[in-house]
């Protein structure tokens, strides 16, 4: 009976968890983070070196960058859903680090790894100086097939 009990809380708990990673999808893909990031990048940009030697400053700016983002997600989770914990999701995210992949770890990744959070910038500057090319204005999304409203007419 207590393997059923500790099975069915290990469930609520993914559940749970499913849920909040659905919640920070949604709120990744926010004009309001992207401006937030978008901010933090363009301030300090310059201030990040490609050498393996890390200034002090750094670490001020990850600090500080952790607060804001940490400050922006939780208030959207908590209006989302009020039973929210952080610290309980951050358990949830130690326990499941290794087994964890995909764009959204990626992106909390950089509030909790400072080598991501570096990297992150590293790779804007080297936009910012032309040593890569920005691909993301040359996006766009078409639809691969047209839809007609008549079945008859043939497809386009």
């Amino acid at each position: 009976m207590s393997e059923n009990m500790e099975e069915c809380s290990k469930s609520i708990e993914e559940s749970q968890f499913d849920e909040i990673i659905g919640h920070i999808e949604d709120i990744l893909l926010e004009d309001g983070f992207h401006a937030i990031q978008k901010k933090f990048l363009e301030n300090y940009w310059d201030v990040f070196e490609p050498i393996e030697e890390n200034k002090l400053i750094y670490t001020d700016i990850f600090d500080e960058y952790n607060k804001t983002v940490e400050n922006y997600i939780v208030n959207h989770l908590q209006q989302a859903m009020p039973h929210f914990s952080i610290d309980q999701f951050l358990e949830y995210l130690n326990i499941k680090q290794n087994e964890l992949e995909g764009e959204v770890f990626e992106v909390l990744s950089t509030f909790t790894d400072f080598m991501a959070f570096k990297e992150m910038f590293l790779d804007y500057r080297a936009v910012k100086e032309g040593k890569v090319q920005d691909l993301s204005s040359g996006i766009s999304v078409i639809p691969f097939k047209t839809t007609n409203t008549n079945d008859n007419d043939p497809p386009e």
